[in-house]
């Protein structure tokens, strides 16, 4: 087990950690970014399996949020505003008239602090943050750590506490291609997941707080599916989000959910551990064209998110989990990825 420190530029730094067989990951400290994660194909041979930028300072003003920590809040907020108390707090809009991934105070263009850790079977990092913006309520103390096991999981753990009633919901904004330095797009990736329902989006994708039954739709995915079917589909919503998947699946089961994703040519297997209510799933419906990454240029349908976590539709529709943490309760939420080939 390994943890190699790079300075890259000012004060980012790339953390990258190594298990006993080769499996990588880097992180930078500037917005807890995940930059790359190498695995092995059925062949044995070690690509990356996630989408990040070929030079660092693209990640300085990323509307796409490769990779990154994204709160205190994540998705879309209705006219950026919101009330808790009675109070109404309004927020600076950056997607139309409404918030998205909590906008210019978010925590995916922050500078975190690190400490590293490391063991016989386990490395990781841990960051840490305090958000302390009159624009949420609270001053808002976060954790979030990355360790990577020598059985290849990659365990992401978010802590917060807050000074007072707030609202909060994390994720991480990784977008995956199994396919291996982004060989392909991600229509022939296998998805499958207990979920039987999603939340409706209106057109400008906010939550109506209606949900859809999924069955014999493009949106069951409770036996796998390619996910292929759904970026050609003429399905209402999948036409509102430009053709593809960016929408809030809710899980059947309450303490734990896997996501599983193969990719057949490559024999990749990724299972996703969560303990989170939901997920948003997006498939990079609106992902620029050319922008340089790491392996090729950008373009559409390039990489898959799996946007583990509450919905702040929840603010307005009071029959879905709920994002509120109370003064000095601890937030705690835990989603693992498992790395394996078949």
């Amino acid at each position: 087990m390994e943890i190699i420190e790079k300075k890259i530029r000012k004060d980012w730094k790339e953390f990258i950690l190594i298990n006993n067989y080769k499996m990588q990951v880097n992180i930078l400290n500037f917005g807890g970014i995940i930059t790359k994660i190498l695995t092995p194909n059925k062949y044995g041979k070690m690509e990356n399996v996630v989408l990040g930028y070929k030079n660092y300072t693209d990640y300085e003003n990323d509307p796409f949020y490769f990779g990154s920590i994204i709160g205190p809040v994540a998705g879309r907020i209705p006219q950026a505003k919101f009330r808790l108390n009675g109070k109404s707090y309004q927020l600076e809009p950056n997607e139309g008239d409404n918030l998205l991934h909590s906008g210019v105070i978010g925590f995916h263009n922050k500078m975190w602090d690190v400490k590293k850790s490391q063991n016989s079977d386990r490395v990781g990092i841990k960051l840490f943050y305090t958000l302390d913006d009159e624009k949420f309520p609270g001053k808002i103390h976060v954790e979030v750590s990355y360790t990577l096991t020598n059985n290849n999981d990659l365990i992401l753990d978010y802590n917060a506490k807050s000074t007072k009633d707030t609202i909060i919901t994390l994720t991480n904004h990784t977008y995956f291609n199994l396919s291996g330095n982004l060989k392909d797009t991600i229509h022939n990736h296998y998805v499958n997941f207990e979920s039987d329902s999603i939340l409706e989006l209106d057109d400008t994708l906010i939550p109506t707080g209606n949900k859809l039954d999924t069955t014999n739709t493009t949106f069951d995915f409770r036996k796998s599916r390619k996910l292929g079917d759904g970026l050609s589909n003429n399905h209402l919503q999948h036409k509102l989000v430009q053709n593809g998947y960016d929408h809030y699946f809710i899980f059947h089961k309450k303490d734990e959910n896997n996501i599983i994703v193969r990719e057949p040519t490559s024999g990749r297997k990724l299972t996703i551990t969560t303990d989170q209510p939901g997920m948003v799933m997006y498939t990079a419906n609106t992902l620029e064209e050319g922008l340089e990454l790491t392996e090729r240029t950008s373009g559409k349908y390039l990489g898959v998110c799996f946007e583990t976590q509450a919905s702040p539709a929840s603010l307005f529709y009071k029959d879905l989990p709920n994002i509120l943490l109370k003064k000095d309760e601890v937030y705690k939420q835990k989603t693992t990825f498992s790395f394996e080939i078949e």
